[in-house]
């Protein structure tokens, strides 16, 4: 027997790697070129995502520069750019995910966003993309000094938002994320294509077959 959720009353999507693009390798692979293994030890070693999400924590990019630059002198120039390179580290709409957004918003179904974001970057990137739009609202982690998966994060979002957890399905990429959700009550959708979330989303009864 397939299971059906609660009426769901709003919907939050994650929004790197969900409807936009975000790899640090899309800035740094031509400034490695034909260096793999240099990239590789860069991005996992010393640009590591865990020192990334300090950004995402509130704190400022020259700070949590020249932070890591301390620790990692020879690659003090390497590490100097990635704040100016930080465009670049954002790919292609993913246009069925973006659709799916518009969709939603014609059947009236409230929708908000969390999102791992730095602080001092996101009213770039909210006013660059026109589908930031259709959020009543969004949790920006770097504004929160919060990230997901820590469970106040969520809280937060269930307080902005006034709606029960269980008639609010979140949308992520990363299952540690969904899985903090889920202890408070939140249904969750791990996120992998568009296709998949449209057949989800039409198997819940939330969008039309």
């Amino acid at each position: 027997m397939k299971k059906h959720y609660p009426q769901i009353k709003a919907i939050t999507f994650d929004i790197g790697n969900v409807l936009v693009q975000w790899d640090p390798r899309l800035a740094y692979g031509p400034l490695f070129s034909g260096r793999n293994e240099e990239l590789d030890y860069f991005l996992n070693e010393v640009c590591t995502l865990e020192w990334h999400t300090r950004h995402d924590k509130g704190v400022p990019f020259p700070e949590n520069i020249r932070f890591l630059q301390e620790q990692f002198p020879d690659h003090a120039e390497m590490i100097g750019i990635y704040e100016n390179e930080w465009e670049n580290m954002f790919g292609y709409i993913i246009q069925g995910c973006v659709a799916l957004l518009y969709q939603l918003n014609e059947l009236n179904y409230p929708l908000f966003a969390l999102t791992n974001f730095a602080a001092d970057k996101f009213a770039d990137f909210r006013q660059k993309h026109d589908f930031m739009a259709l959020f009543q609202d969004v949790i920006v982690s770097g504004e929160e000094k919060i990230t997901k998966p820590d469970s106040r994060i969520y809280k937060i979002l269930l307080e902005r938002t006034g709606i029960a957890a269980k008639q609010t399905l979140f949308i992520d990429d990363r299952m540690e994320n969904l899985i903090a959700a889920q202890e408070l009550g939140l249904q969750t959708h791990l996120f992998t294509n568009a296709d998949n979330l449209k057949s989800y989303l039409i198997d819940q009864r939330i969008l039309p077959e």
